[in-house]
C-alpha cells in the first residue's frame, strides 16, 4: 500500500515543472545564442534536438518518478548497480544550489536598490565608481571594441564594483571577506526557499503559482514597452535573421545541443522527485509534451523582449546591435538595467525586472533542493520522519558554500563552479541514467511499466529515441563538453591550480557512478554469475535469479525495443 504523499491538484506538479524549467537562461542565453548562430536558423537543430532528445529524456524522468515513486537515488531498484548516479545527479543538485543562489541574490540586492527615485547605476560620482568612469551622450570613443565590455559605464562599474566589489580581489587566491549586503540577501533568499519546501510539494505547490506565472507577466509587459522604443524593430531583426551559412559550423550544434539539455532541466533528479508524488495513473506523457513545450516557446518569446530593449540602447548609442547583444550576468545586470534606466519611470521597470528574475530563479533553486531532499529522504528513512530539520540543514549548509561567492573575489568561485559543477558531469550522470533504462532494465519493459499507469504503451518513435538516439545525443554533447576551453572571467585567466579544482568537483560526483557499482558487487554473496545478476535484475525479481531465471543473460533481452 502507497502511503507517499501528492500534489495537492494537478496545476501545482505542471507549475513546478515549468517553473524549474524556466530559469534565468531562457532570458540570458537563449536568445543570444540564436542571435549568434544564425538567428532563425538556429531553431532548425534547436527543435530537432528537442524532438530527438530532450522531450525523449523529460518524458523518460516523469515516467521513471511517477511509477516507481522514488526519488533520484531509490527509483535505482529497477537496476541496483546503478543506484550511483542517483547519488550523482543528487551531489550536482546540491552544488549547483551553492552558486545558483547567489545569482538569486544579486537579483534581490538591485530589486532593493532600484527603490530609488534615481537609479544607482545611472550615473558616475557615487563612492563606488572609478576615475575611469564615462557616461556616454552618444557615440563611442574609436577604440573601443564593444560597448557591452566596457568596464566603465556606470552600470558595468556598478555591477562589479558597487555590488561584487571585484576590484578589491586580484583573482580566486584573495577573496576577501563575505560582503554583508549580499549576504543579507543570501540570508533571504535561504530563508523563501526554506518556507517554501520545508511541508514537501504541500507548501511548495503553492509558492509556484506565484514563482512560475509572475515571470510571463512580466516578460509581457516588458515586450510591450520593448517594441514601442525607438530602434527596437532593429534589434528584432537582428535577433531572427537568418543565416543558413552557420548552420555548415559545428559550434552551431554543440550549442543547440547543450542549450536544449540544459535548459529542460533532465538528469537533475529533479523531474523524477516532482513526479514521484504524482497519483499513479497521471497522464506523464502529455505533461512531458506539454512543459517542455512551454518552456523553449518561452526562451524564444523572451528574445522579442530582449532584443527590442537591445535595439534601442543600439541606436541611442548610435552603434550596431552586435555592440550591445551580450550573454549571461552581462545582460541582465549590466546592460538592461541600463537601457532602463533611460526609460520614463524607470523605477518602475526596473522594480518589475528584478522582480521578474526573482521569480525566475527562486522556483528552479526549489526545484534543486527539492532534488537533494526526496532523493535522501527516500534512501535514509530517519530524514523523512525529520523533514523539517532535514530541510533547514540542506538550506544552512547550501548557505555556508555560497559565502564564499558572496565575497570580493566570489565572482571568480561562481565562474568556476559554474563551469564545473554541473558540466560534463551532469551529461555524464544522464548517459549513464538513459544506458541503466533503455539497455539494463530494458525499453520494453519500461514500456510496460508506462502502459500499467496510462493503459497505452509509448509509440516506436519515443522507444526508438529511448535506447539509440538519446544515449547517441548525449555522448555527442559530452565529447563537446570535454573541448571547452580554459576558464577566464573577462581578461582573467585562473591558474592551472583552479582548473584541477574544478575538475576535482565534476570528477567527485561522476565517480560515485563506478564507486557505488564496485560497492554493492562486492557487497552482494554467491557465484560471480549470480552477483551480476543480483546487480542488473529489478530487486522485486530477486527471487528469480535463484532460480536461474535472468532475463539480462539472453540476447532478446537486449535487442527488445
Amino acid at each position: 500500500i502507497d502511503n507517499r504523499e501528492t500534489w495537492g491538484k494537478k496545476i501545482d506538479f505542471l507549475l513546478s515543472v515549468i517553473g524549474f524549467a524556466v530559469d534565468l537562461a531562457n532570458v540570458w542565453r537563449f536568445p543570444y545564442l540564436c542571435y549568434k548562430n544564425g538567428g532563425g536558423a538556429f531553431l532548425i537543430p534547436y527543435i530537432l534536438f528537442l524532438f530527438i532528445a530532450g522531450m525523449p529524456l523529460f518524458y523518460m524522468e516523469l515516467a521513471l518518478g511517477q511509477y516507481n515513486r522514488e526519488g533520484a537515488a531509490t527509483v535505482w531498484k529497477i537496476c541496483p548497480v546503478f543506484k550511483g548516479v542517483g547519488y550523482t545527479v543528487i551531489l550536482i543538485a546540491l552544488y549547483v544550489g551553492f552558486y545558483y543562489n547567489v545569482i538569486i541574490a544579486w537579483s534581490l540586492h538591485y530589486l532593493f536598490s532600484s527603490m530609488t527615485t534615481e537609479l544607482p547605476w545611472l550615473k558616475c560620482g557615487n563612492s563606488w565608481n572609478s576615475v575611469n568612469c564615462t557616461e556616454f551622450n552618444g557615440s563611442l570613443p574609436d577604440n573601443s571594441t564593444s560597448y557591452a565590455k566596457n568596464k566603465n559605464t556606470p552600470a558595468a562599474e556598478y555591477y562589479e564594483r558597487g555590488v561584487l566589489n571585484l576590484h578589491e580581489s586580484s583573482g580566486i587566491e584573495d577573496l576577501g571577506w563575505p560582503r554583508w549586503q549580499l549576504v543579507l540577501c543570501l540570508v533571504v533568499v535561504v530563508f523563501i526557499l526554506y518556507f517554501s519546501l520545508w511541508k514537501g510539494v504541500k507548501s511548495s505547490g503553492k509558492v509556484v503559482y506565484i514563482t512560475a506565472t509572475m515571470p510571463y507577466v512580466v516578460l509581457f509587459v516588458l515586450l510591450i514597452r520593448g517594441i514601442t522604443l525607438d530602434g527596437s524593430m532593429d534589434g528584432i531583426k537582428a535577433y531572427l535573421s537568418i543565416d543558413f551559412k552557420r548552420l555548415k559550423t559545428l559550434e552551431v550544434w554543440t550549442d543547440a545541443a547543450t542549450q536544449i539539455f540544459y535548459s529542460l532541466g533532465a538528469g537533475f533528479g529533479v523531474l523524477i522527485a516532482f513526479s514521484s508524488y504524482n497519483k499513479f495513473d497521471n497522464n506523464c506523457y502529455r505533461d512531458a509534451l506539454l512543459t517542455s513545450t512551454v518552456n523553449c516557446v518561452t526562451s524564444f518569446f523572451s528574445g522579442f523582449a530582449i532584443f527590442s530593449v537591445l535595439g534601442y540602447m543600439a541606436k541611442k548609442h548610435g552603434v550596431k546591435v552586435e555592440n550591445v547583444a551580450t550573454e549571461g550576468a552581462g545582460l541582465v545586470f549590466i546592460i538592461y538595467p541600463e537601457a532602463i534606466s533611460t526609460l520614463p519611470g524607470s523605477t518602475f521597470w526596473a522594480i518589475v525586472f528584478f522582480i521578474m528574475l526573482l521569480t525566475l530563479g527562486i522556483d528552479s533553486a526549489m526545484g534543486g533542493m527539492e532534488a537533494v531532499i526526496t532523493g535522501l529522504s527516500d534512501d535514509f528513512k530517519i530524514l523523512k520522519r525529520n523533514r523539517k530539520l532535514f530541510t533547514f540543514a540542506t538550506a544552512f549548509g547550501t548557505f555556508l558554500f555560497a559565502l564564499l561567492c558572496v565575497t570580493n573575489g566570489g565572482m571568480y568561485v561562481l565562474t568556476l563552479l559554474d563551469r564545473h559543477a554541473a558540466g560534463t558531469s551532469i551529461l555524464f550522470g544522464v548517459l549513464i541514467e538513459a544506458i541503466g533504462v533503455s539497455w539494463f532494465y530494458g525499453v520494453d519493459r519500461f514500456s510496460e511499466d508506462i502502459e500499467r499507469m496510462m493503459g497505452f504503451k509509448p509509440g516506436l518513435y519515443w522507444r526508438l529515441c529511448w535506447k539509440y538516439v538519446s544515449p547517441a545525443f548525449l555522448l555527442f554533447v559530452v565529447i563537446a563538453s570535454l573541448t571547452s576551453s580554459d576558464l577566464s572571467y573577462d581578461n582573467y585567466v585562473f591558474p592551472e591550480w583552479a582548473n584541477q579544482i574544478g575538475w576535482g568537483v565534476a570528477l567527485s560526483s561522476m565517480l560515485m557512478v563506478p564507486s557505488y557499482a564496485m560497492y554493492k558487487f562486492c557487497s552482494l554473496s554467491g557465484t560471480f554469475r549470480e552477483r551480476i545478476a543480483y546487480c542488473i535484475t529489478p530487486e522485486h525479481e530477486h527471487h528469480m535469479v535463484a532460480e536461474g531465471k535472468v532475463r539480462q543473460f539472453k540476447l532478446r533481452h537486449w535487442l527488445a525495443i
